[in-house]
């Protein structure tokens, strides 16, 4: 497996010892220390810790939860949600960061509802931030957007559709705020590697995956829980996205439909396989919101379901790492002789 471009292990750590390591021509000086401490976890399987705030993501950390209504619709709705999340985080004491999108711009349809907008929408956004104090992430579409959201925002969400975007991955870089990468549905789970290498190439660490599924024929997904443990291997932390998951693509007509039923068995299985943590749109009612309504957790039945994964959380932290050898590596280990074949 290539890991950010290059052929093997080998021949990575020997560009770095002669001081040959490879970026973007576009991206900026960058202290060697940051690339070779970086990269160096890609290569060992160290899970890098990303910082929020005061909030960590990666290896031996509280599981993160990403929460809020897809888009924001009013004022009250993300007010009202965002107090609820918060004080659930406190009664479940888990970390929390809200999410609510100021612009939906990639909705199948051009007559379906986008939100606010970037002004009024960051306007909304820093109001919630200033009142409730909690951290805040949204999706950033154009790479004019990036410094006025880093201003408010504590994480740049890359949407999955435009993961491979160069210039908006390097923008959203730039200014310094945490970067989301939703890995595209189309995206093989070694090759996102090659979109958080844009980031780091672009002096910023602070950088996270979440998958989200992958394109399975027309109008569905499915979900390579593998994709969880070979991500971070590589050195990035994996939040799973439980909600956009179950999303059922343009089979709506003129929009997206979903199957939320789903979402309890996706989360506790991404939470079982190792991801750092959990996305997921909430709304008070569903049935009624203006985007991706069929695949919202519906905010009464949040807790329960966090309180779920929060256990499941727990579980794999407390069991052994178990970890089984690759093909051909098995005669190197010692035969258990209760169970040693008869010659």
């Amino acid at each position: 497996m290539n890991i950010v471009g290059w052929d093997d292990k080998r021949s990575a750590a020997a560009d770095w010892r002669a001081g040959r390591v490879r970026k973007a021509n576009e991206s900026p000086p960058i202290p060697a220390a940051l690339i070779i401490d970086t990269m160096l976890s890609f290569l060992e399987g160290i899970t890098l810790t990303v910082r929020i705030g005061d909030i960590e993501i990666g290896s031996g950390k509280p599981l993160l939860i990403i929460a809020g209504p897809c888009v924001i619709e009013s004022w009250e709705l993300i007010f009202n949600t965002a107090s609820a999340l918060v004080d659930l985080s406190r009664q479940l004491n888990f970390p929390l960061v809200f999410k609510s999108s100021y612009d939906k711009a990639n909705r199948t349809s051009i007559e379906t509802f986008r939100g606010p907008g970037l002004t009024r929408g960051l306007e909304m956004l820093a109001d919630l931030k200033r009142r409730l104090g909690v951290k805040l992430l949204s999706d950033v579409h154009e790479e004019a957007h990036c410094a006025p959201a880093a201003a408010v925002l504590d994480v740049l969400q890359i949407p999955a559709f435009l993961c491979r975007q160069t210039d908006l991955v390097v923008a959203a870089a730039r200014t310094g705020a945490v970067v989301n990468i939703k890995k595209g549905q189309f995206v093989a789970p070694q090759d996102i590697m090659h979109s958080v290498h844009k980031v780091v190439a672009s002096g910023n660490r602070n950088v996270f995956v979440t998958e989200r599924g992958t394109t399975f024929g027309y109008n569905n997904l499915v979900v390579d829980y593998r994709s969880i443990p070979m991500i971070s291997a590589q050195g990035c932390p994996v939040v799973f996205d439980a909600t956009h998951s179950v999303q059922l693509p343009g089979a709506g007509g003129g929009k997206s439909s979903g199957q939320r039923r789903y979402v309890p068995t996706l989360a506790r299985a991404a939470v079982a396989a190792g991801c750092h943590g959990l996305f997921m749109e909430v709304h008070p009612n569903p049935d009624e919101a203006r985007s991706d309504g069929p695949n919202q957790v519906p905010l009464a039945m949040v807790k329960d379901l966090i309180a779920q994964c929060l256990k499941v959380h727990e579980l794999v932290r407390a069991l052994p790492e178990l970890t089984l050898p690759d093909e051909g590596q098995c005669g190197r280990l010692a035969v258990n002789q209760e169970f040693a074949p008869v010659s």
